[in-house]
């Protein structure tokens, strides 16, 4: 294996790890909306929710904001907080 390759695949890991970490600090609450009663957040990632009509609807939805988030943030050049030691400072959109 390649350097550049070890090197992607270094990163597709650190971003997976930065997500389940992430997603450690969902939190969750019912709500009073028809259809989507579930609502989900993460606590200092502005921006990042999603509802669902269960609680694992909710939280597959928050995971997929969640991705979206990242990979838009890091198109952006927008900082992306440091959680739990996880960093994704190392990210830039390709120009």
């Amino acid at each position: 294996m390649g350097i550049a390759q070890r090197f992607k695949e270094e990163k597709v890991l650190m971003i997976r790890e930065y997500i389940d970490v992430a997603m450690k600090r969902a939190h969750y609450e019912l709500i009073e909306q028809e259809g989507l009663p579930y609502y989900g957040e993460i606590p200092g990632l502005e921006g990042v929710l999603a509802c669902g009509s269960t609680l694992e609807e909710c939280r597959s939805s928050l995971e997929d904001a969640l991705d979206a988030w990242i990979v838009l943030g890091i198109q952006l050049n927008h900082p992306i907080p440091e959680i739990d030691g996880i960093s994704l400072h190392c990210f830039k959109a390709s120009a």
